[in-house]
């Protein structure tokens, strides 16, 4: 089929949900994607931090293979030596105690808010339900993790939405304290703003959070489904800031590209969630868990967290020399740039053209490389970007 024919089937048959770029991806390996017509393409994006691997990484193809040829799913209703076996990875990994698996990030979000409200009820009874996020957070796109999410533009159509959050300013202690009161029961924060900008939150407003959590009983939960399997540098965001969260959420990266979730949570919330509470269908399916525990043994070393933070570092050092840069934010290999011209939207799509995969966030450019890009591979699409710069 050609590109054209693509194009003219999915508006035929496909909801109108996504502002896509004019290509169709039908092939890759490593951090280079190949589409219908055959042409080359550089991805900077890796599915939205998903492809943590690259595309079709041998060992995560392997895994998932193997898997596939010997039980595929299974219910909830029997136990799964695959899922004890990955929530035991991700509890070693995190220090964290408990582990709900699910198939996305929403759904991990989703599990937070029950966590923290079902926890709240049970020691204060009704009445302190109120979750505190921040403003230009991004949590998912369920009716109530868009109810979380800080950006009134999310706010829209789909009313009534969930109640019961209220919205503070990143980085700013005195604007969060105003929202803390008897009905809150959590604060719920990403300490890299991934859709909102590529923002990270300051050390100092993290602590203070974290103090007036404790002092009030009021759960601090992480989302971590942009930030964590080593994207920022760390296992897990948080581990940069050295706290531990009552609640962690995660997905993107965790199933290299296949879709799985989780929601980890401290001893003291172990038993929240107790059976009919909370559950899923496909959540820890087999394949999906084969998939995330090659992810885990691949990227979570020391050297592999020494290696994505230098090449965080190679990246902002070439980015920082080009001409239309304003600044560069982020952490690790999670990557903002703010272009003096403000036409990061523009760029995005000259890219495409010009073969290399790029993402926005407001009006920032984003990059979320495969974490084993290789230099070749960063230089090959800098190249491209630093002339589309300058032009």
């Amino acid at each position: 089929m050609t590109f054209e024919q693509i194009k003219n089937d999915e508006n035929k048959y496909m909801m109108h949900t996504y502002g896509r770029f004019e290509t169709a991806l039908v092939s890759g390996k490593g951090a280079v994607a190949k589409d219908v017509e055959g042409k080359e393409y550089v991805d900077f994006t890796s599915g939205i931090g998903v492809n943590c691997l690259g595309y079709c990484d041998e060992g995560w193809v392997k895994a998932v293979s193997e898997q596939a040829a010997v039980i595929q799913h299974m219910s909830n209703l029997y136990y799964s030596p695959l899922q004890t076996e990955l929530s035991q990875k991700l509890c070693e990994l995190t220090g964290l105690d408990k582990v709900f698996l699910c198939n996305s990030g929403a759904e991990a979000n989703e599990c937070a808010i029950k966590i923290a409200r079902k926890y709240s009820y049970d020691k204060y009874g009704e009445g302190r339900q109120r979750i505190v996020t921040l403003v230009n957070s991004f949590h998912g796109r369920t009716v109530t993790t868009l109810a979380a999410t800080g950006q009134d533009v999310f706010h829209n159509f789909f009313f009534p939405f969930t109640e019961g959050f209220a919205y503070a300013k990143a980085n700013d202690f005195d604007d969060l304290k105003l929202h803390i009161d008897d009905s809150v029961c959590a604060v719920f924060v990403e300490l890299v703003q991934g859709e909102g900008g590529v923002m990270p939150l300051d050390k100092e407003f993290v602590d203070a959070v974290v103090s007036l959590c404790r002092e009030k009983d009021i759960l601090f939960m992480v989302d971590e489904v942009q930030t964590g399997i080593s994207r920022t540098g760390a296992v897990y965001c948080y581990q940069n800031y050295g706290i531990k969260p009552d609640v962690i959420t995660s997905a993107k990266g965790l199933g290299g590209g296949v879709p799985i979730g989780a929601c980890l949570c401290t001893n003291k919330l172990a038993d929240v969630m107790t059976a009919g509470t909370h559950g899923t269908t496909f959540g820890g399916n087999p394949i999906a868990c084969a998939a995330a525990k090659e992810v885990l043994s691949r990227v979570t070393s020391k050297e592999f967290l020494d290696e994505v933070k230098k090449k965080g570092d190679y990246f902002r050092e070439k980015l920082m020399k080009m001409s239309n840069v304003k600044r560069v934010t982020g952490m690790g290999m999670m990557i903002g740039i703010e272009t003096e011209k403000d036409n990061a939207k523009e760029i995005a799509q000259k890219c495409v053209a010009n073969g290399l995969l790029i993402l926005t966030a407001k009006n920032m450019l984003r990059l979320l490389p495969p974490l084993n890009i290789t230099y070749e591979e960063i230089d090959k699409g800098l190249a491209i970007l630093k002339n589309i710069m300058e032009a």
